[in-house]
């Protein structure tokens, strides 16, 4: 692989305008399908980001084209490069797998090879699209927590089992205390409802059983709250 590319480098060497031209502009295409395909893909995107995806294969490429098969050049950017610091922080894994994406693209067009940079490019759009599609790794129950304050004559081990049962709620109790000078308990749960699971009914049915006392559903439980 390594000497098919130093070849397709190699092969371009002698650099003229139109294959610069080209390279540039099919690099841009490129990005610039990487770019619509990230934005109606994904739920939220950052502007500068999308931008971003569609000059980065056309740099990539440029580079390459300057680079050719010259080691020196080669070890000269590399230093380049190694002064430069990057301050932002780690992203979405899924904005890094955009990055690489059109980092390959911007590789493939610089060596020359158009053909497979579009057709993988092509592909990979495609299969995006259709992981959408199908929501391909979606959840489709999610863990909350839940504190429901009760009167001290309702015995909290079997309060709430019925109404658990009736909405197909997996639950497990993590907490248990006293309030109001032990007038009331505060019962912290650890629950997985499903995401066709109507929570407001949900929490109706809770709040009937427990007397219309305090009842919290955090949409994140964090350790510390356990």
């Amino acid at each position: 692989m390594i000497e098919s590319i130093l070849a397709s480098a190699q092969v371009s060497s002698d650099l003229t305008l139109v294959n610069a031209l080209l390279t540039i502009l099919i690099s841009f295409a490129l990005g610039a399908i990487i770019s619509f395909t990230y934005m109606k893909t994904q739920p939220m995107y950052n502007q500068s980001f999308t931008l971003t995806m569609i000059v980065l294969p056309a740099i990539i490429a440029v580079i390459i084209l300057l680079i050719g098969s010259n080691i020196a050049r080669a070890f000269s950017l590399a230093g380049a490069f190694s002064i430069i610091r990057f301050r932002s922080a780690p992203g979405d894994p899924k904005d890094i797998a955009f990055v690489l994406f059109t980092m390959a693209a911007g590789l493939a067009c610089g060596v020359g090879s158009f053909g497979y940079a579009v057709l993988f490019t092509i592909a990979l759009c495609l299969l995006m699209f259709f992981l959408k599609a199908i929501k391909f790794g979606a959840k489709r129950s999610s863990q909350k927590m839940l504190k429901v304050t009760i009167p001290e004559n309702l015995g909290y081990e079997e309060a709430f089992d019925e109404i658990f049962k009736t909405f197909k709620i997996d639950y497990e109790l993590r907490k248990v205390r006293t309030t109001e000078l032990g007038s009331l308990y505060e019962l912290v749960y650890l629950v997985t409802i499903d995401h066709l699971t109507n929570q407001k009914e949900f929490l109706d049915a809770v709040r009937c059983r427990n007397g219309n006392l305090d009842i919290t559903l955090t949409m994140s439980p964090t350790v510390s709250e356990y």
